[in-house]
């Protein structure tokens, strides 16, 4: 999928991601290899954004499989269509005659198959991305079904039998760490741990991806999120939900976060109630800023 690790940064660059050497690296040698790669960390550090940077950065398309708790294998695999079964034979049943191995044959193959994320994956003439995302919610029947896939590139289905690659998809597994993945899954992968990055990588972040060109704003913005997140919030700001705050901003022509403006910024910040009363709090939003400009100085240069 890349020609060389230069190839793969220009690329990423291209995307607008930010990656540090090392993480850079493990993603070249996992797609070298065409090992799956486990990336674990909190949610909104960029776990699903790197996978979704990877497939921008391949040119080539994202089969995104969301887990959740209860999901069943007809969801991630896919399912024969009864309806469209009926309508064959019922339009062309008697082209195939009356010999049963003859019409299970046609009604059990991939043309009445209606395909999941994961099969698709498999099947398509060129390798895509797939995205396996919050992992750590499926159970371990779940995850041990996966194993299939991700040690010999194929799945084997009840009525219609292997299906084995056409390509090898670069695999994305993420993980909010809701439940330690099992060794037989971990064995398959390399491994990545991101956590929320640190304040001069929030700026480059926001340097890249937001529309915000004042860098003092910039280093405050990254000096609230860093503030934010140490404080124990129940749901810490994101990378994401930082951007839109940016974008709020150059909207509204603010230059400076000043303490006053705790009620406009609320919505932005705070996304659940205990989180809400904890910024209303009389000096709560008033210390973060003074955190944020603790930053804003040092980018500006003062003491």
């Amino acid at each position: 999928m890349f020609a060389s690790l230069e190839d793969l940064a220009e690329r990423l660059a291209a995307a607008k991601y930010v990656i540090d050497p090392v993480m850079l690296n493990v993603v070249y040698v996992a797609g070298k290899m065409q090992k799956p790669l486990i990336i674990e960390g909190p949610p909104g550090c960029g776990k699903t954004e790197l996978a979704v940077a990877i497939a921008q950065a391949g040119e080539t398309v994202i089969e995104r499989f969301q887990c959740y708790e209860g999901i069943t294998e007809e969801k991630a695999i896919g399912k024969f269509d009864p309806a469209l079964q009926e309508l064959f034979l019922h339009t062309q049943g008697e082209g195939i005659g009356t010999d049963w191995d003859s019409i299970r044959n046609h009604l059990h193959s991939l043309n009445f198959f209606v395909q999941g994320p994961l099969l698709r994956a498999l099947v398509r003439d060129r390798p895509c991305v797939l995205l396996i995302d919050e992992v750590d919610k499926v159970d371990e029947e779940f995850e041990a079904m996966l194993l299939e896939l991700l040690s010999v590139w194929q799945i084997s289905i009840p009525k219609l039998g292997t299906v084995r690659n056409r390509s090898v998809p670069y695999v994305v597994m993420t993980s909010n760490e809701t439940r330690r993945l099992g060794d037989p899954l971990r064995r398959r992968s390399l491994y990545i741990r991101i956590d929320y990055p640190t304040v001069e990588l929030e700026k480059k972040i926001l340097g890249v991806r937001s529309t915000t060109e004042d860098p003092l704003l910039r280093a405050q913005l990254a000096g609230l999120a860093h503030a934010l997140r140490a404080w124990s919030m129940e749901k810490p700001p994101s990378i994401a939900e930082l951007l839109d705050l940016a974008q709020a901003l150059d909207i509204m022509g603010v230059r400076e976060i000043s303490p006053d403006m705790r009620d406009v910024l609320l919505p932005f910040l705070a996304k659940t109630e205990a989180d809400r009363k904890r910024l209303l709090l009389r000096d709560g939003f008033e210390s973060l800023v003074a955190t944020a400009n603790e930053y804003r100085q040092v980018a500006a240069g003062e003491p």
